[in-house]
């Protein structure tokens, strides 16, 4: 198995819309037929079999935690092909994801999630309240402040452990 690394700038028109279907074929969420759900991201990663088997995507971003700017890693759409599922796909996705977030200059990797394979990365839940704006359908919605989120997840890159007494804004939308 090969993963791949692409930065969002080099995506070829034909991995856009493989993209797009995988997700449309994995998720209820309708993305309106693109290959992400509400804003670009940074990279993604993928591994093909006749065509992206599976897809991860990562958006490098700052959020504010308290008063403080945080640099943040925010995983998004992983997704498989349901035929390719149970194979350790996403798993490996998700360590080349945080492989390649080590490399920048995100401080922490925060995801909305439930799966298994994110505890056993080292992900932890983490409740802090939360502020964003709801870009659901790739426009701009109502502002959410100090919403409680029970899917929320953070992994530390760097030294600094997250702060989960803090409010949490990811000044602007989910990832």
């Amino acid at each position: 198995m090969t993963i791949e690394t692409i930065p969002e700038h080099l995506l070829t028109n034909a991995d856009e819309v493989a993209i797009a279907a995988l997700l449309a074929r994995c998720f209820t969420t309708d993305f309106g037929g693109r290959s992400y759900f509400q804003t670009r991201h940074s990279w993604r990663h993928v591994i093909r079999n006749d065509g992206i088997a599976a897809h991860l995507a990562v958006q490098l971003r700052a959020v504010r935690l308290g008063a403080e700017i945080v640099t943040i890693a925010g995983i998004a759409d992983v997704a498989t092909e349901p035929d390719h599922r149970g194979q350790g796909h996403a798993a490996s996705l998700l360590q080349a994801a945080l492989q390649t977030a080590r490399q920048s200059p995100a401080q922490h990797v925060l995801l909305f999630g439930t799966a298994k394979l994110y505890p056993a990365a080292g992900f932890r839940p983490i409740a802090n309240p939360l502020t964003y704006i709801d870009l659901t359908g790739a426009s701009t919605g109502p502002l959410h402040r100090n919403r409680p989120e029970d899917h929320l997840q953070v992994l530390d890159l760097k030294d600094q452990p997250w702060n989960s007494a803090k409010p949490l804004d990811l000044l602007g939308g989910l990832f």
